[in-house]
Protein backbone atom coordinates (compact mmCIF):
# COMPACT_ATOMS: atom_id res chain seq x y z
CA UNK A 1 0.00 0.00 0.00
CA UNK A 2 3.47 2.54 -0.26
CA UNK A 3 2.41 5.62 -2.07
CA UNK A 4 5.24 7.82 -3.82
CA UNK A 5 5.05 10.41 -1.28
CA UNK A 6 7.02 12.74 -4.03
CA UNK A 7 3.96 12.35 -6.16
CA UNK A 8 1.62 12.94 -3.40
CA UNK A 9 3.09 16.05 -2.11
CA UNK A 10 2.74 17.45 -5.71
CA UNK A 11 -0.71 16.49 -5.87
CA UNK A 12 -1.37 18.25 -2.50
CA UNK A 13 0.67 21.23 -3.55
CA UNK A 14 -2.35 21.64 -6.12
CA UNK A 15 -5.14 21.09 -4.41
CA UNK A 16 -4.36 23.50 -1.58
CA UNK A 17 -5.35 26.35 -3.50
CA UNK A 18 -8.66 25.43 -2.65
CA UNK A 19 -8.20 25.48 0.85
CA UNK A 20 -10.39 28.69 2.41
CA UNK A 21 -7.77 29.37 5.17
CA UNK A 22 -8.53 32.68 6.47
CA UNK A 23 -10.73 33.30 3.51
CA UNK A 24 -13.24 31.60 6.35
CA UNK A 25 -12.76 34.87 8.39
CA UNK A 26 -14.19 36.97 5.47
CA UNK A 27 -17.71 35.11 5.52
CA UNK A 28 -18.09 35.82 9.29
CA UNK A 29 -19.53 39.38 8.30
CA UNK A 30 -21.99 38.19 5.61
CA UNK A 31 -25.37 36.76 5.33
CA UNK A 32 -25.57 33.49 5.35
CA UNK A 33 -26.71 33.11 1.90
CA UNK A 34 -24.32 35.30 0.97
CA UNK A 35 -21.40 32.68 2.92
CA UNK A 36 -23.15 29.75 0.94
CA UNK A 37 -22.10 31.29 -2.45
CA UNK A 38 -18.98 32.20 -1.75
CA UNK A 39 -18.02 28.56 0.05
CA UNK A 40 -19.97 26.72 -3.62
CA UNK A 41 -17.52 29.55 -5.42
CA UNK A 42 -14.43 28.19 -3.64
CA UNK A 43 -14.69 24.99 -4.73
CA UNK A 44 -15.53 23.40 -0.93
CA UNK A 45 -18.42 20.00 -1.23
CA UNK A 46 -18.19 20.56 -4.86
CA UNK A 47 -20.58 18.39 -6.89
CA UNK A 48 -23.01 18.07 -3.65
CA UNK A 49 -26.57 19.55 -4.64
CA UNK A 50 -27.50 22.73 -2.31
CA UNK A 51 -30.63 24.59 -3.15
CA UNK A 52 -30.78 26.02 0.33
CA UNK A 53 -28.12 26.98 3.13
CA UNK A 54 -30.02 25.17 5.39
CA UNK A 55 -28.46 22.36 3.53
CA UNK A 56 -25.22 23.29 4.13
CA UNK A 57 -24.78 20.05 5.95
CA UNK A 58 -24.52 18.42 2.08
CA UNK A 59 -21.80 20.42 1.68
CA UNK A 60 -19.75 19.57 4.60
CA UNK A 61 -20.62 15.72 3.45
CA UNK A 62 -19.77 16.03 0.29
CA UNK A 63 -15.76 17.22 1.11
CA UNK A 64 -15.66 14.69 3.89
CA UNK A 65 -15.83 11.65 1.29
CA UNK A 66 -13.65 14.02 -1.06
CA UNK A 67 -10.65 13.62 2.06
CA UNK A 68 -11.99 10.26 2.77
CA UNK A 69 -11.11 9.40 -1.18
CA UNK A 70 -7.90 11.34 -0.59
CA UNK A 71 -7.07 9.01 2.18
CA UNK A 72 -7.54 5.87 0.24
CA UNK A 73 -5.83 6.56 -2.45
CA UNK A 74 -2.68 8.80 -1.26
CA UNK A 75 -1.99 7.41 2.02
CA UNK A 76 1.50 6.85 2.22
CA UNK A 77 0.71 2.99 4.03
CA UNK A 78 -1.26 1.22 6.04
CA UNK A 79 -0.90 2.93 9.43
CA UNK A 80 -1.50 6.64 8.19
CA UNK A 81 -4.63 4.96 6.42
CA UNK A 82 -5.60 3.51 10.29
CA UNK A 83 -4.77 6.17 12.19
CA UNK A 84 -7.57 8.27 10.20
CA UNK A 85 -10.28 5.95 9.94
CA UNK A 86 -10.55 3.36 12.23
CA UNK A 87 -12.38 5.25 14.70
CA UNK A 88 -15.40 5.29 12.23
CA UNK A 89 -14.88 0.88 12.16
CA UNK A 90 -15.28 1.47 16.24
CA UNK A 91 -17.78 4.25 15.71
CA UNK A 92 -20.34 1.86 13.59
CA UNK A 93 -19.71 -1.14 15.21
CA UNK A 94 -21.17 0.60 18.70
CA UNK A 95 -23.82 2.13 16.30
CA UNK A 96 -25.44 -1.78 14.69
CA UNK A 97 -25.05 -3.20 18.27
CA UNK A 98 -27.37 -0.60 20.12
CA UNK A 99 -29.70 -0.98 16.67
CA UNK A 100 -29.54 -4.37 17.22
CA UNK A 101 -30.69 -4.41 20.76
CA UNK A 102 -32.84 -1.29 21.08
CA UNK A 103 -34.54 -1.86 18.07
CA UNK A 104 -33.41 1.63 16.59
CA UNK A 105 -33.00 2.46 12.75
CA UNK A 106 -29.19 2.11 12.34
CA UNK A 107 -28.73 4.84 9.43
CA UNK A 108 -28.84 7.93 11.29
CA UNK A 109 -26.50 6.95 13.70
CA UNK A 110 -23.83 6.02 10.88
CA UNK A 111 -20.26 7.95 10.65
CA UNK A 112 -19.08 7.78 7.45
CA UNK A 113 -17.42 3.85 6.12
CA UNK A 114 -13.97 3.11 7.58
CA UNK A 115 -11.76 0.43 6.84
CA UNK A 116 -14.61 -2.21 7.29
CA UNK A 117 -17.22 -1.98 5.01
CA UNK A 118 -20.48 -0.92 7.17
CA UNK A 119 -23.08 -4.56 5.70
CA UNK A 120 -19.31 -6.81 7.04
CA UNK A 121 -19.59 -5.00 10.30
CA UNK A 122 -23.24 -4.97 10.87
CA UNK A 123 -23.20 -8.35 9.18
CA UNK A 124 -20.89 -9.53 12.40
CA UNK A 125 -22.81 -8.06 14.80
CA UNK A 126 -26.31 -9.87 13.91
CA UNK A 127 -24.78 -13.08 12.74
CA UNK A 128 -22.18 -13.02 16.41
CA UNK A 129 -19.37 -14.34 14.19
CA UNK A 130 -16.96 -11.16 15.18
CA UNK A 131 -13.57 -12.48 13.90
CA UNK A 132 -13.87 -10.47 10.78
CA UNK A 133 -13.57 -7.29 12.78
CA UNK A 134 -10.26 -8.23 13.72
CA UNK A 135 -9.46 -9.12 17.44
CA UNK A 136 -9.60 -5.40 19.01
CA UNK A 137 -13.22 -4.33 17.38
CA UNK A 138 -15.01 -8.29 17.54
CA UNK A 139 -13.76 -7.89 21.08
CA UNK A 140 -15.35 -5.01 21.97
CA UNK A 141 -18.76 -5.97 20.19
CA UNK A 142 -18.64 -9.32 21.95
CA UNK A 143 -18.33 -7.57 25.34
CA UNK A 144 -20.55 -4.94 24.60
CA UNK A 145 -23.57 -7.39 23.22
CA UNK A 146 -23.17 -9.17 26.49
CA UNK A 147 -24.10 -6.20 28.05
CA UNK A 148 -27.41 -6.09 26.29
CA UNK A 149 -27.90 -9.63 26.48
CA UNK A 150 -27.66 -9.50 30.24
CA UNK A 151 -29.82 -6.51 30.60
CA UNK A 152 -27.02 -4.76 32.20
CA UNK A 153 -27.05 -2.03 29.51
CA UNK A 154 -25.43 1.59 30.04
CA UNK A 155 -25.16 3.96 27.45
CA UNK A 156 -21.85 5.56 29.12
CA UNK A 157 -20.49 1.57 30.01
CA UNK A 158 -20.85 0.84 25.93
CA UNK A 159 -19.02 4.19 24.86
CA UNK A 160 -16.15 2.96 27.49
CA UNK A 161 -16.16 -0.12 25.74
CA UNK A 162 -15.53 0.80 22.45
CA UNK A 163 -13.21 3.89 23.54
CA UNK A 164 -10.73 1.61 25.64
CA UNK A 165 -10.63 -0.60 22.89
CA UNK A 166 -10.22 1.87 19.72
CA UNK A 167 -6.97 3.21 21.65
CA UNK A 168 -5.79 0.04 22.16
CA UNK A 169 -6.27 -1.05 18.30
CA UNK A 170 -4.39 2.49 16.90
CA UNK A 171 -1.45 1.66 19.57
CA UNK A 172 -1.33 -1.79 17.71
CA UNK A 173 -1.57 0.71 13.94
CA UNK A 174 0.76 3.69 15.47
CA UNK A 175 3.61 1.00 16.59
CA UNK A 176 6.03 1.09 13.81
CA UNK A 177 5.29 4.73 12.86
CA UNK A 178 7.54 7.31 14.87
CA UNK A 179 5.03 10.47 14.00
CA UNK A 180 1.32 8.24 14.40
CA UNK A 181 3.28 7.22 18.05
CA UNK A 182 3.45 10.74 19.07
CA UNK A 183 -0.01 11.81 17.86
CA UNK A 184 -1.39 9.25 19.87
CA UNK A 185 0.38 9.80 22.97
CA UNK A 186 -0.68 12.91 23.02
CA UNK A 187 -4.36 12.37 21.66
CA UNK A 188 -5.09 9.09 24.39
CA UNK A 189 -3.43 12.00 27.15
CA UNK A 190 -5.66 14.54 26.69
CA UNK A 191 -8.55 12.23 25.98
CA UNK A 192 -7.50 10.74 29.83
CA UNK A 193 -7.24 13.90 31.40
CA UNK A 194 -10.19 15.47 29.77
CA UNK A 195 -12.38 12.33 30.97
CA UNK A 196 -11.12 12.66 34.42
CA UNK A 197 -11.91 16.44 34.95
CA UNK A 198 -15.53 15.48 33.72
CA UNK A 199 -15.47 12.33 35.76
CA UNK A 200 -17.38 12.82 39.55
CA UNK A 201 -15.59 10.15 40.96
CA UNK A 202 -11.62 8.80 40.76
CA UNK A 203 -12.98 5.10 40.45
CA UNK A 204 -15.45 6.12 36.83
CA UNK A 205 -12.23 7.95 35.50
CA UNK A 206 -9.72 4.82 35.81
CA UNK A 207 -12.65 2.81 34.15
CA UNK A 208 -12.42 5.08 31.36
CA UNK A 209 -8.46 5.19 30.51
CA UNK A 210 -7.31 4.29 27.46
CA UNK A 211 -3.98 2.76 26.50
CA UNK A 212 -1.46 5.17 24.12
CA UNK A 213 -0.55 7.64 26.64
CA UNK A 214 2.73 8.80 28.85
CA UNK A 215 0.71 9.75 31.75
CA UNK A 216 0.26 6.84 34.04
CA UNK A 217 -2.95 5.92 35.74
CA UNK A 218 -1.50 6.86 39.48
CA UNK A 219 -0.39 10.54 37.63
CA UNK A 220 -3.79 10.88 36.26
CA UNK A 221 -5.42 10.83 40.22
CA UNK A 222 -3.91 13.61 40.93
CA UNK A 223 -6.41 15.72 38.49
CA UNK A 224 -8.97 15.13 41.84
CA UNK A 225 -6.24 17.01 43.95
CA UNK A 226 -6.99 20.24 41.37
CA UNK A 227 -3.75 21.21 41.82
CA UNK A 228 -1.95 21.90 38.34
CA UNK A 229 1.57 22.64 39.81
CA UNK A 230 1.92 18.27 40.04
CA UNK A 231 1.91 18.35 36.27
CA UNK A 232 4.75 21.11 35.79
CA UNK A 233 7.65 19.73 33.56
CA UNK A 234 5.00 17.53 31.68
CA UNK A 235 3.98 19.05 27.74
CA UNK A 236 -0.18 19.32 29.40
CA UNK A 237 1.03 21.72 31.82
CA UNK A 238 -0.83 24.63 30.44
CA UNK A 239 -3.46 22.77 28.79
CA UNK A 240 -4.38 21.56 32.50
CA UNK A 241 -4.57 24.80 34.10
CA UNK A 242 -6.37 26.28 31.65
CA UNK A 243 -8.75 23.51 32.35
CA UNK A 244 -8.43 24.21 35.91
CA UNK A 245 -9.59 27.66 35.70
CA UNK A 246 -12.70 27.12 33.70
CA UNK A 247 -13.51 24.64 36.05
CA UNK A 248 -12.93 26.91 38.83
CA UNK A 249 -14.82 29.89 37.11
CA UNK A 250 -18.20 27.46 36.19
CA UNK A 251 -16.99 27.45 32.67
CA UNK A 252 -17.66 24.41 30.61
CA UNK A 253 -14.45 22.26 28.94
CA UNK A 254 -15.18 23.81 26.01
CA UNK A 255 -11.22 25.68 25.18
CA UNK A 256 -9.60 22.46 26.52
CA UNK A 257 -12.21 20.66 23.70
CA UNK A 258 -11.38 22.66 20.76
CA UNK A 259 -7.33 22.77 21.81
CA UNK A 260 -8.11 18.78 21.46
CA UNK A 261 -9.98 19.19 18.38
CA UNK A 262 -7.15 20.87 16.73
CA UNK A 263 -3.95 19.27 17.84
CA UNK A 264 -2.75 17.00 15.03
CA UNK A 265 -2.85 19.86 12.63
CA UNK A 266 -1.16 22.43 14.83
CA UNK A 267 1.53 19.74 15.51
CA UNK A 268 2.20 20.17 11.67
CA UNK A 269 1.61 23.87 11.40
CA UNK A 270 4.34 24.58 13.95
CA UNK A 271 6.69 22.61 11.35
CA UNK A 272 5.26 23.43 8.44
CA UNK A 273 8.40 24.33 6.67
CA UNK A 274 10.36 21.10 7.71
CA UNK A 275 7.45 18.23 6.96
CA UNK A 276 8.98 15.39 5.20
CA UNK A 277 8.16 11.99 4.50
CA UNK A 278 4.28 11.47 5.09
CA UNK A 279 3.89 14.71 7.37
CA UNK A 280 2.74 16.62 4.04
CA UNK A 281 -0.20 13.73 4.02
CA UNK A 282 -1.17 14.22 7.39
CA UNK A 283 -1.12 17.96 7.87
CA UNK A 284 -2.97 18.56 4.87
CA UNK A 285 -5.61 16.09 6.06
CA UNK A 286 -5.95 17.40 9.07
CA UNK A 287 -6.50 21.19 8.14
CA UNK A 288 -9.22 19.87 5.30
CA UNK A 289 -10.75 18.02 8.22
CA UNK A 290 -10.91 21.58 10.58
CA UNK A 291 -11.94 23.28 7.36
CA UNK A 292 -14.91 21.01 7.65
CA UNK A 293 -15.65 21.73 11.25
CA UNK A 294 -15.51 25.79 10.55
CA UNK A 295 -17.90 25.53 8.03
CA UNK A 296 -20.77 23.81 9.92
CA UNK A 297 -19.20 26.28 13.00
CA UNK A 298 -19.90 29.25 10.63
CA UNK A 299 -23.06 28.22 8.99
CA UNK A 300 -24.35 27.11 12.41
CA UNK A 301 -23.43 30.64 14.10
CA UNK A 302 -25.09 32.45 11.14
CA UNK A 303 -28.25 30.73 10.87
CA UNK A 304 -28.60 31.29 14.84
CA UNK A 305 -27.53 34.96 14.14
CA UNK A 306 -24.53 35.58 15.98
CA UNK A 307 -22.48 38.01 15.46
CA UNK A 308 -18.95 38.10 13.96
CA UNK A 309 -16.45 38.22 16.68
CA UNK A 310 -18.61 35.41 18.16
CA UNK A 311 -18.22 32.92 15.39
CA UNK A 312 -14.69 33.97 14.85
CA UNK A 313 -13.99 32.73 18.65
CA UNK A 314 -15.67 29.05 17.96
CA UNK A 315 -13.44 28.87 14.65
CA UNK A 316 -10.81 26.16 14.88
CA UNK A 317 -7.15 25.95 13.35
CA UNK A 318 -6.75 28.36 10.50
CA UNK A 319 -3.83 28.14 8.49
Amino acid sequence: MAKDTLYTNGVIAAREKYLLKDKILKLCDLDAEEALRAVCESGFGKNAEVSSVYEYEKLVAADEAAIDGFIREYSPSRAEAGYLLTGRDFHNAKAAVKAKYLGIGLENMLAPEGLIPIDVITDCVNSGKYSPLGEKLGEAVEKASALFEGEEVSGAETGIIFEKALFARLKEICAKNGILKKLLTVKADMTNILTALRSAEEEYAARCFVEGGKLSEKQLRALFDGDAEKFKGTPYYEFIKKCFADKAAGRPLTEAEKLFDIFEAEYFSAKKYELEKSSPFLYYVFRRRAENVNVRILFVCLLAGMKEGEIRRRLRLIK
